[in-house]
């Protein structure tokens, strides 16, 4: 079985990598194992003082496997994304995203479980739950921490996709740049970062992730259900299916 997930340091910066083109980088469950796997090695990691998420193609992740929920259901699923939302949060390193391409759904739980996201000026984003029966409830663990309001209710009725620029405006994403500006801007990024110590570091991240912390610990396990419950209703198994048959 290919590896999904690479893992590589260089400059005090550890790269993780995701590598799954066929699914588009969808959260399958060997994809996720793997993350999680590389995420803790970089924690423990001495030659590296920073996290870098990316992805291997242009498109960034595109959410749920629904090939794998459509089957086998969601319900392990879940709580598998709430541990990974968790653990970026936690992670005693800065962890920073990088986005050259669309995200979808529930990649955007890890979009905002992370401490800076620098995006492309032409990457887009949807939260396409609401077509297909279903609502963005685990990734709201985090995504509600970083949105206004209205910018929710907008993006998670409607399922419409938005801009980079709007992402900023939301505060789903850190900064937007010009594309051909985006590794620069990562790089640039990344070496501030690296100037800290390991312990000014990991505290005053602990110290921002507080209350994010504190929302995802206590509405984690009612999240979990609803996206369980729902993923596994008739509407929901329908809706995928036709998505499916679709592609």
């Amino acid at each position: 079985m290919s590896e999904l997930v690479h893992y590589e340091v260089a400059d005090r910066v550890a790269t993780i990598t995701l590598d799954s083109p066929a699914n588009r980088n969808a959260l399958s469950r060997q994809l996720v194992t793997e993350l999680f796997e590389r995420l803790e090695r970089s924690g423990s990691d001495e030659t590296a003082s920073v996290v870098l998420i990316r992805s291997a193609d242009r498109v960034f992740c595109s959410g749920a496997d629904l090939s794998e929920a459509s089957s086998t259901g969601m319900e392990e699923g879940a709580k598998t994304l709430v541990e990974l939302q968790r653990r970026i949060i936690t992670h005693p390193k800065p962890v920073v995203t990088r986005l050259a391409g669309p995200v979808r759904a529930g990649g955007l739980g890890i979009v905002a479980a992370s401490d800076i996201v620098i995006c492309g000026d032409d990457v887009t984003f949807a939260l396409t739950e609401v077509r297909l029966g279903l609502t963005p409830a685990v990734i709201s663990l985090t995504l509600l921490s970083r949105m206004t309001s209205r910018a929710a209710y907008d993006t998670f009725l409607t399922g419409r996709t938005f801009s980079a620029g709007e992402a900023e405006a939301m505060g789903v994403v850190t900064r937007a740049v010009p594309a051909a500006e985006l590794d620069e801007a990562v790089a640039e990024v990344c070496r501030d970062l690296a100037k800290g110590s390991a312990q000014g570091l990991r505290e005053s991240k602990a110290l921002l992730g507080k209350a994010m912390l504190e929302y995802v610990d206590a509405n984690a396990d009612e999240m979990a259900a609803l996206s369980a419950r729902l993923f596994g209703s008739d509407e929901a198994r329908e809706a995928m299916l036709a998505f499916l048959s679709k592609k």
